[in-house]
């Protein structure tokens, strides 16, 4: 469930794989993702429960996985021995309690946020993050093979979205990074263009840089800034609730996420 703009790739690569994907979708567009290959489309989310070993949710909030699990009557669905699989990024506190929750119908659940982006989709080269049983990974490794390039178990429920939220702090912060040496670069008039080729061919590549010469735009940029602010809000609940101060931390991240605009138009030179 949820075909929006990672889960779409992810799902035809589960198809292009050779497994039988059961689908439930809100809008009718969704479907536009899956033209020309083979699916199940279900009326209900219960009808998808009632017939899947395996439910991958790939949902944006911790709220909209309560909205399909319990008002969508998927959890109560589920079969004994069904492993759910939450793809989304969220607090490990939730996927903590969701786990003790689907446990009493004996369902497992992994919690598997997943890095990498719609770029990352539709390459097939995503990096989930696991917490949760390890039998249960052996079991579901094959799907989750079939749209990563790395499959990291970082421990017990929960881990899995710490571990997301780590990976999300660190990107923000190495975007700052960024952000600070394109600005002395501008002041000392060097030639951006030719100091990024540099750059990504030396020894400071970083993800954050390259996605500055590809996935990141001056027209997606402030959308992508949103984003990443409210990633740093869950990070900072989550953090803050396991006990760490993360106040200095938070500031430096998240001024890494409001430049984004602003490195985009300075790779592009589009700034005044």
């Amino acid at each position: 469930m949820g075909l929006g703009d990672q889960g779409a790739p992810m799902a035809r690569a589960i198809i292009e794989a050779g497994f039988e994907l059961n689908i439930w979708v809100r809008r009718e567009t969704s479907l536009a993702a899956l033209e020309g290959l083979p699916y199940i489309r279900h009326a209900t989310l219960a009808d998808v429960g009632a017939v899947s070993d395996i439910v991958g949710l790939c949902l944006r909030e911790d709220s909209d996985i309560e909205d399909v699990l319990t008002t969508g009557g998927l959890l109560a669905s589920l079969k004994p021995g069904t492993i759910l699989i939450n793809h989304g990024t969220g607090l490990p506190g939730y996927a903590s309690s969701l786990s003790h929750r689907a446990a009493r119908a004996g369902v497992v659940v992994l919690d598997a946020p997943v890095s990498g982006g719609r770029p990352g989709a539709e390459a097939k080269r995503l990096t989930t993050i696991v917490g949760g049983p390890e039998q249960a990974l052996d079991k579901v490794r094959p799907v989750l093979e079939s749209f990563s390039a790395t499959i990291a178990h970082m421990g017990p429920t929960g881990t899995g979205q710490t571990g997301k939220l780590i990976n999300n702090a660190l990107l923000m912060m190495n975007q700052r990074n960024v952000q600070d040496i394109l600005v002395l670069a501008r002041s000392l008039n060097l030639d951006l263009g030719a100091l990024m080729s540099l750059l990504l061919a030396g020894t400071a590549r970083s993800f954050a840089l390259e996605a500055l010469a590809g996935a990141v735009t001056t027209d997606n940029a402030e959308h992508l800034r949103t984003l990443q602010v409210i990633d740093m809000d869950i990070f900072t609940e989550a953090m803050t609730t396991l006990g760490q101060d993360v106040a200095e931390l938070d500031a430096y991240a998240r001024s890494g996420a409001h430049g984004l605009p602003m490195a985009a138009r300075l790779v592009t030179g589009d700034m005044a």
